[in-house]
């Protein structure tokens, strides 16, 4: 079985029809997303929006930054975790969590994180002598944990709470818990299945081995550890009334971040907000629109702002240190040699 699913993925490669349905689905989520919005929208009064995020209060907005920086600090477990399963644990912390941080937040902001992300981490790994494929498989596993982690919130939280899902999905509730006993269920399955024994993906430079069952867990503790923190950042920013819970929350919060990630838009810009919308239905729409914009603000702008100055100053660093040793070398060429007086 394993091997006709691998005969079908190939031929749909072969025949481009992966990315060509990839892009139709991203271009379907943003139409979507824009008719939702046009007539979600309509009779917004900017003026009160505004009047909202100044009514914040200053202890939420500094709650929610606490949120979104435990979040992006889980987020760099991703890559440490990811560059050990490698095989490289000679790697620094620090050089993963630069990594991991600086992509996350201009994959997010840039959108098509996948390559944006990419380029990031092999900007900085490429220093450790990391090659093009190192960098794959770190991406790879770091996306693993995130899909790992992704299932995990949804199956659980849709599983307790699927009236949440049905808020943007419209499905009757019992057929959102069915799939979300789904996906538990291939959770485990997954997991039992690197448990057993070690397994592989990808052929010759290309292979990866997957992390075994102790390991998968791990990832799948990280992934829910880095949502929840996202979530957390998101709710603490809504209205206070009416109080719909945490679990709804998350389960939205996680649902319209993959609607943004499946559209490929920067920071799944329109289709993230119209499925918040949709959601929470029930909450003021000024006040849910301050709070996703003060949300946006912290999860997206700052951190975007602050991986590129690290970047440029990490740039300016490393370019004055090769400036350095070059003048040292050219001086070293150009010291005389002194000849030996003893006659031969």
């Amino acid at each position: 079985m394993l091997e006709a699913i691998r005969r079908a993925v190939s031929f749909l490669r072969q025949k481009q029809i992966l990315h060509k349905l990839g892009f139709v689905i991203s271009v379907l989520v943003i139409a979507i997303a824009c008719y939702v919005l046009f007539h979600m929208l309509r009779g917004i009064d900017v003026d009160d929006v505004i009047d909202a995020v100044k009514q914040t209060e200053p202890s939420s907005v500094a709650l929610s930054a606490l949120f979104v920086a435990a979040g992006y600090f889980t987020l760099t477990f991703y890559d440490l975790f990811a560059v050990r399963a490698i095989g490289r644990s000679d790697v620094p912390y620090r050089t993963n969590a630069l990594a991991a941080f600086a992509s996350y937040s201009i994959g997010h902001n840039v959108g098509a994180s996948v390559f944006t992300g990419g380029a990031v981490r092999y900007r900085i790994y490429s220093a450790w002598g990391l090659d093009g494929v190192d960098i794959a498989k770190i991406c790879f596993l770091a996306g693993l944990t995130f899909w790992l982690g992704n299932a995990a919130v949804l199956g659980l939280g849709i599983a307790y709470h699927p009236e949440a899902a049905s808020a943007i999905d419209q499905l009757p509730p019992w057929v959102n818990r069915a799939g979300a006993i789904v996906i538990i269920i291939g959770l485990l399955s997954y997991v039992a299945w690197v448990s057993i024994r070690p397994r592989c993906v990808g052929r010759g430079h290309w292979k990866v081995t997957l992390p075994g069952g102790a390991l998968t867990l791990v990832q799948i503790a990280i992934g829910i550890i880095d949502l929840g923190f996202c979530a957390l950042a998101m709710y603490v920013l809504l209205p206070d009334e009416p109080n719909v819970g945490f679990v709804v929350v998350a389960v939205i919060f996680v649902s319209a971040t993959l609607l943004g990630f499946a559209s490929h838009s920067p920071g799944g810009l329109g289709v993230f907000d119209a499925a918040m919308l949709v959601g929470l239905w029930q909450m003021d729409k000024e006040e849910l629109l301050a709070g996703m914009l003060l949300f946006r603000m912290l999860y997206y702008v700052a951190p975007f702002i602050i991986s590129v100055i690290l970047l440029a100053i990490r740039e300016l660093v490393l370019g004055a240190r090769s400036k350095r040793l070059r003048k040292i070398a050219a001086a070293l060429d150009a010291k005389p040699v002194r000849e030996d007086p003893t006659p031969g």
